[in-house]
């Protein structure tokens, strides 16, 4: 893989992997956390019965969810730069990219318009060059 194509594709992995790690943090984590269980902030449901560890305060999916999710959009940030710095983008247009990934689905919205116009620019990039 060219060093051109490293930090985009590594953008669309973390992109993804990003999104999915902040949709299961939000629908899955933070409900057992502060939603179910007896001890839990708002304790809408009992927890179900030999299952309390995974429910209220102390749940171990905030152990399992939320940290690795943390890192992983510390990568995602800092593979952004990169990739704003290679291809020179604004520092608005890197904020909201970098941005985009605290948002359900934003992130894959956007990464999917980025690898529309990367694509498109890297084809007006080879007729160019078949062209000279």
């Amino acid at each position: 893989m060219d060093k051109k194509r490293l930090p985009f594709t590594l953008y669309r992995v973390l992109a993804y992997v990003t999104g999915i790690a902040l949709l299961l943090l939000m629908f899955v984590a933070m409900p057992a956390k502060y939603m179910v269980g007896e001890d839990s902030l708002l304790a809408l449901v009992p927890a179900p019965a030999g299952m309390e560890h995974l429910f209220g305060r102390e749940s171990v999916l905030m152990l399992f969810i939320a940290i690795p999710h943390g890192y992983i959009y510390m990568a995602y940030v800092l593979v952004v730069i990169w990739l704003a710095l290679g291809r020179r983008w604004s520092a608005g247009r890197t904020v909201g990219v970098a941005l985009a990934g605290t948002v359900p689905f934003i992130g894959m919205i956007i990464e999917h318009r980025l690898a529309k116009a990367e694509k498109a620019a890297m084809d007006a990039e080879e007729a160019r060059a078949a062209a000279a």
